[in-house]
């Protein structure tokens, strides 16, 4: 939490708040920056084009090819061309839409998958009184995730599959995935 502290240039990051050593690894490791030189916006929803270009941080910011086949994205989507992302539709990615647990879960479940890793692991969400909420064809990208303690419940106790996803939130299962 000191001067030499990766989110101590951020002045609306809480130092002891629950998120800070998570917004410190993804700051440390370039994989988020802030909203401005000075804010980090924890509390600010995450966008579906966020969390795309920090994937493509993460996996080293390859070379991007291919055709775009969203309307609403000006330029090329290296998530779409590697099997990461889908639209809403053929021609719509809605890249300014807040993200939802759910689809976070499995934008990194379908990441895991083109790093060739196991995906396997698959979670009882029965213990979760919201888990019939879950879209069936993102049932096993969650499962995937609580089973890998990616992604936990809410301080309810509810999965919250199709609540907004904070930044900070993002932070948190972005630096349990990486480590």
């Amino acid at each position: 939490g000191g001067a030499a502290c990766p989110s101590a240039k951020f002045t609306d990051v809480d130092r002891n708040a629950w998120y800070h050593e998570y917004l410190d690894y993804v700051v440390t490791n370039g994989l988020m920056n802030g909203t401005s030189a000075s804010t980090f916006a924890p509390n600010a929803t995450t966008t579906r084009a966020m969390v795309v270009s920090i994937l493509y941080r993460l996996a080293g910011s390859p070379a991007v090819s291919g055709t775009n086949p969203f309307a609403d994205v000006a330029a090329g989507i290296w998530g779409y061309e590697n099997g990461i992302v889908k639209g809403f539709d053929e021609s719509t990615f809605a890249p300014d839409a807040t993200i939802t647990r759910q689809q976070m879960a499995a934008f990194l479940y379908r990441y895991a998958a083109f790093c060739g890793k196991d995906v396997s692991a698959k979670a009882d969400l029965g213990t979760f009184a919201d888990a019939s909420a879950v879209s069936a064809n993102l049932l096993d990208a969650m499962q995937w995730a609580v089973a890998e303690g990616i992604l936990n419940g809410t301080t309810s106790g509810l999965l919250d599959p199709n609540g907004g996803a904070t930044r900070a939130q993002f932070a948190a299962v972005l630096t349990r995935y990486a480590q």
